[in-house]
């Protein structure tokens, strides 16, 4: 594994670790991130169909700015959904994790509705834990090393917390698996639940319902269509709009910006370099 180089401006230097998919543990993507450059770089973070979850290791915390105000940390959690934020930091070191839903809702220990559209420090949810952690990656001498304490505690917590439903677990995936297309009011049906059963379960386990996070599967495959450069008329055609103002209304709700500059942010940029095999946050 070689690190990749990349250089995402004028202002800043990004060397991007990618994680080993045979190394990580299934429903979770790692990648580790170190930016340097002359001044302090912004970004605007995107939401993705996964809990991301960051963890600095090079004492130079984070400053985030969203909706919700004002956030100075080492580590963050953001749930599913989370508005674009803001983030100013310098000399950047830290791992970054994607975790499906699946996971993520017994590794942080909480229903994912209480996380849901939040950003948080993750000391909040593990403690003195966090700072330990942050310890034995800064003291790691390699990449492979820090993402294999990275999924030692990842694995830890996954085997004491409790999993998600089996029925709310394979709705997720349909959802998933079909990019956000799939009939919402058939899930609960194919499951045996009623849908009143089903809303509950899974906006309390996942963090949403049902029909938002379809509206997010759909946004992420969208807005990384725009990406690789496809026109927003073929983006919305692909991806089951009704037409290119349905396409724009939902990138304004996740993004907080147009389709053009959404298409253009570095945060979005980096996901081919940093996931170049992720096929969905399954």
């Amino acid at each position: 594994m070689l690190p990749v180089h990349w250089k995402a401006d004028s202002t800043a230097d990004w060397e991007i670790a990618r994680a080993s998919r045979a190394a990580a543990l299934p429903g979770v993507d790692m990648a580790g991130f170190r930016i340097r450059g002359d001044s302090p770089i912004e970004l605007r973070a995107i939401p993705h169909p996964a809990v991301t979850v960051a963890v600095e290791f090079g004492d130079r915390p984070f400053d985030i700015y969203g909706a919700s105000g004002q956030l100075r940390s080492e580590s963050l959690a953001a749930g599913l959904a989370f508005s674009a934020f803001q983030v100013r930091a310098e000399g950047v070191e830290c791992v970054q994790m994607r975790l499906s839903p699946l996971v993520a809702h017994p590794v942080l220990g909480l229903p994912l509705a209480e996380l849901s559209g939040s950003i948080i420090a993750l000391d909040e949810l593990w403690g003195r834990d966090t700072p330990r952690l942050r310890e034995r990656l800064h003291h790691a001498r390699t990449w492979p090393e820090r993402f294999a304490l990275i999924d030692t505690e990842l694995l830890t917590r996954l085997r004491a917390g409790r999993p998600v439903d089996p029925e709310v677990a394979w709705a997720w995936r349909q959802i998933v698996a079909s990019h956000g297309r799939a009939r919402v009011s058939d899930l609960a049906a194919r499951t045996g639940w009623s849908r009143q059963r089903m809303w509950s379960r899974f906006g309390s386990q996942i963090g949403l319902t049902p029909k938002r996070a379809a509206m997010l599967v759909r946004f992420d495959h969208a807005i990384h269509g725009l990406v690789r450069g496809n026109t927003p008329a073929r983006v919305a055609a692909d991806g089951g709009y009704a037409d290119q103002s349905h396409l724009h209304h939902d990138v304004r709700a996740f993004t907080g910006t147009t389709p053009t500059a959404a298409a253009n942010e570095p945060w979005l940029a980096a996901d081919d370099r940093a996931w170049p095999t992720l096929g969905g946050a399954a």
